[in-house]
C-alpha cells in the first residue's frame, strides 16, 4: 500500500528574486528542484557533471531530472512535454548521469521516467500533472539561450513548462545554469565518443545505441535495496523503462539477510520497502508496484507464469540463471534476462568494495553516531559514560584497550565481578548463603566454575545470583567513576558484556556494541576458552543478540576485519565524540 506523500514546504523566492550570474558560488537555498535538460544526449555527455555540480550547489536534497532533449524555451509558443523513445543510448545516459551523481551523495537524484516510452508502447501522453514527494522549489535547465544571459522570458517559459508537468511549489524558481558548466575546453571529438554500454547483451549480436528498447507487460527485479543508492537506481530504472504494466520487486529478508556484512545495520524490511516505493512511484507512476519479500533465492520471479522478464546486475547473473533453470523444471517459460553493469565507488577505502555498496555504507557507518545522546545529570560532573559491550568473542576488550590508549578511563565490569566474589567482598556472603558452602574451595575462594554449572541452564538459579550480583558491579562501577574523575579523567567506559541485561544502560550516556558475525564469534570462542562449537554457540545463544544490542546502540564498532582497520573506526569514534563533548554546553 502506498503511503500518503510529504510535500516539501515552499521556500519563498521567485524567479525575479533569483537571477543568478556565472558562477553559481556554494549557496544550496533549496531543498528539491527540478532539472530539465535539453541538450542531444550524446552533447550532454561530456558536460553532464559540470551540469550536476552546479545543480548541487543549489539544490541540497533531492534532485529530480527530466529528460527532453531537443526542446527549445524560446519563442511564443509554450513548449509541451513529448515522448522520449527509450533507445539503448537513453539507458547508457541514465546510468552515466547516476554514475555521475555519486560524487553528491548529499543528494537524492531521481530521473523520471513519465516520458520516456519503448516503441511497442507509445500511449498518449497524460494530461494530469504528476504529483512529486518533494515539489521542486526550483527548476533549472541547461538550455543556453542565444546571447548566453538569463533571459526572464525563457524563464518564464521553464516554469510553465515545469508546473505544466510536474506538481511544484506556489512560488517557483527558476535558474539557467549555462554558462556555469559549461567546460573550459571541450574537444568536438568527445561529443562522438559513445557513452559505455549500461546492459551487458546475453547474446553475441553486437546492437547500435539508436537500438529501441523493447517493452514488456510485467517484469521483475530483486535485491536487498539497503539504503537506497545510485546503482539500486540504475537496475530499478532498466526494470521501469521495460515492464509496462507491472513490476514485481522482490526484497530481501530473514535468511537471505544473514550473510551480508553487518547485517545488524541494516534498514528494517518495512523501511526498504517504504524508501523503494516513494522513488519507484516518483519516477514511474504509472506502473503497478507488487514488493515481495524474498525468503529464497527464486522469490515470484521462479513461480510467476505472467512475468517475462528479470533484471539483473553482474553479482546476480548466475542467480537469474538458476530462475530460469528452475522455471524450465516447473513447465514455465524462461525470463528474459537483462544483466546490468556495476557502478565503481572511486572513492572506496581500504576493506570496501570498489563498487557502490550497501555494504560499503554500512561499514562507512561504523564509529559514528546513530542516535542522540543520553543525558545523565546523575552522573559526576564533568565525566562522559560509554558503555562498551558486545556478544562474546566479538572483540569487546580489544577495543576498550585501544580507548584506553587514546585517554579513555576503563572499568572491568568482569574485574569488578571477580572483587564481589572475593572473601570480604560485597557479595561474597550473599552469594554463599544463597548457594551452599559446598561452591567453595578449601581455602574459602568461591568456585566459579562450580557456581556456573548451577545456574547455567537454570534461570531461577541464575536471577537468583544476578539479582545479588547486578547491583554490586553498579555501586562499584559508580565508586571506579569517582576514581576516574580524581584521575583528572573526562571519559569513561564500562567495559560489560551484559550492560543492557543488567540495567546499567543508565550509568552512560552512550552505547557502544561491536559486532562481528556469530559464525566468528564461535571460531574465536572455541579457539580462546577450548570449547567445543556446540558449547560456543550455547553460550551465545544465551545471550542478547548483536541485532538486539545494536537496536538500543549509539555506536556501532566491528573487529571483523585487520588491527589497523579496528584501530582506524576506534579513532575515528574517538574524534567525534570528543566533537560531541566539545560543543555540549556543560561540557563532559
Amino acid at each position: 500500500m502506498i503511503k500518503p506523500r510529504l510535500r516539501a514546504q515552499p521556500r519563498g523566492a521567485d524567479s525575479q528574486a533569483l537571477s543568478l550570474p556565472p558562477g553559481l558560488g556554494s549557496m544550496a537555498v533549496f531543498r528539491s528542484g527540478l532539472l530539465v535538460l535539453t541538450r542531444p544526449l550524446a552533447s550532454l555527455a561530456p558536460r553532464l557533471a559540470s551540469i550536476l555540480t552546479s545543480a548541487a550547489r543549489l539544490v541540497n536534497h533531492t534532485l529530480y531530472v527530466h529528460l527532453q532533449p531537443g526542446m527549445s524555451l524560446e519563442g511564443s509558443a509554450q513548449p509541451q512535454s513529448s515522448p522520449v523513445q527509450a533507445t539503448f543510448e537513453v539507458i547508457d545516459f541514465i546510468t552515466h548521469l547516476y554514475a555521475g551523481a555519486d560524487v553528491h551523495r548529499h543528494l537524492d537524484v531521481r530521473v523520471l521516467l513519465t516520458n520516456i516510452r519503448t516503441k511497442s508502447f507509445l500511449p498518449p501522453q497524460p494530461s494530469s500533472v504528476q504529483n512529486l514527494a518533494h515539489p521542486p522549489e526550483v527548476v533549472l535547465t541547461d538550455f543556453q539561450t542565444l546571447d548566453g544571459s538569463q533571459y526572464n522570458p525563457v524563464k518564464q517559459q521553464l516554469e510553465r513548462y515545469a508546473t505544466s508537468c510536474y506538481s511544484c511549489c506556489p512560488q517557483l524558481s527558476s535558474v539557467l545554469l549555462y554558462p556555469d558548466y559549461e567546460p573550459a575546453v571541450l574537444p568536438v571529438e568527445s561529443l562522438d565518443v559513445p557513452l559505455p554500454s549500461a546492459i551487458r547483451p546475453t547474446s553475441p549480436v553486437a546492437r547500435s545505441a539508436k537500438q529501441p528498447v523493447r517493452g514488456y507487460h510485467r517484469g521483475a527485479v530483486g535485491g536487498t535495496f539497503d539504503r537506497l543508492h545510485n546503482a539500486h537506481k540504475v537496475l530499478l530504472s532498466v526494470a521501469c523503462i521495460l515492464a509496462q504494466e507491472q513490476l514485481v520487486v522482490g526484497v530481501a529478508d530473514k535468511d537471505l539477510l544473514k550473510s551480508k556484512v553487518l547485517p545488524e545495520l541494516l534498514q528494517p524490511y518495512s523501511e526498504r520497502v517504504e524508501r523503494l516505493s516513494e522513488f519507484l512511484v516518483d519516477i514511474k507512476p504509472s506502473l503497478a508496484f507488487d514488493f515481495i519479500p524474498l525468503l529464497d533465492p527464486y522469490g515470484p520471479a521462479g513461480s510467476d507464469p505472467s512475468l517475462e522478464f528479470l533484471v539483473v546486475s553482474e553479482e546476480t547473473y548466475r542467480g537469474g540463471m538458476a530462475v530460469n533453470r528452475f522455471r524450465l523444471e516447473n513447465d514455465l517459460e524462461e525470463l528474459t534476462l537483462y544483466q546490468i553493469q556495476l557502478l565503481k565507488d572511486l572513492n572506496n577505502k581500504e576493506n570496501e568494495e570498489d563498487k557502490v555498496s550497501s555494504s560499503s555504507f554500512r561499514q562507512q557507518m561504523l564509529g559514528n553516531l546513530l542516535r542522540p545522546p543520553h543525558k545523565r545529570p546523575e552522573l559526576p560532573p564533568g565525566l562522559y559514560v560509554i558503555g562498551l559491550t558486545g556478544i562474546s568473542g566479538s572483540g569487546k576488550s580489544s577495543i576498550a584497550q585501544r580507548l584506553k590508549g587514546l585517554g579513555a578511563y576503563v572499568i572491568d565490569s568482569d574485574h569488578l565481578g571477580h572483587r564481589a566474589y572475593a572473601p570480604g567482598g560485597p557479595a561474597y556472603e550473599p552469594v554463599v548463603e544463597a548457594f551452599g558452602t559446598d561452591i567453595l574451595h578449601k581455602d574459602g575462594i568461591i568456585n566459579r566454575k562450580v557456581l556456573g554449572s548451577r545456574v547455567f541452564g537454570n534461570k531461577k538459579q541464575l536471577k537468583i545470583l544476578t539479582d545479588i550480583m547486578w547491583p554490586v558491579i553498579a555501586k562499584l562501577a559508580r565508586e571506579e567513576m569517582d576514581q576516574a574523575v580524581a584521575e583528572g579523567k573526562h571519559v569513561c567506559v564500562i567495559d560489560a558484556a551484559v550492560l543492557l541485561e543488567a540495567g546499567w544502560k543508565n550509568m552512560v550516556h552512550e552505547v557502544w556494541t561491536v559486532v562481528i558475525p556469530e559464525t566468528e564469534a564461535i571460531r574465536r570462542i572455541v579457539e580462546r576458552d577450548g570449547l567445543s562449537e556446540a558449547a560456543a554457540q550455547s553460550r551465545l545463544q544465551s545471550q542478547m543478540s548483536g541485532q538486539e544490542l545494536v537496536d538500543q546502540s549509539h555506536v556501532v564498532l566491528s573487529t571483523l576485519w585487520e588491527p589497523q582497520v579496528t584501530q582506524r573506526q576506534v579513532e575515528k569514534a574517538w574524534a567525534l565524540l570528543q566533537k560531541r563533548i566539545s560543543e555540549t554546553p556543560s561540557g563532559p
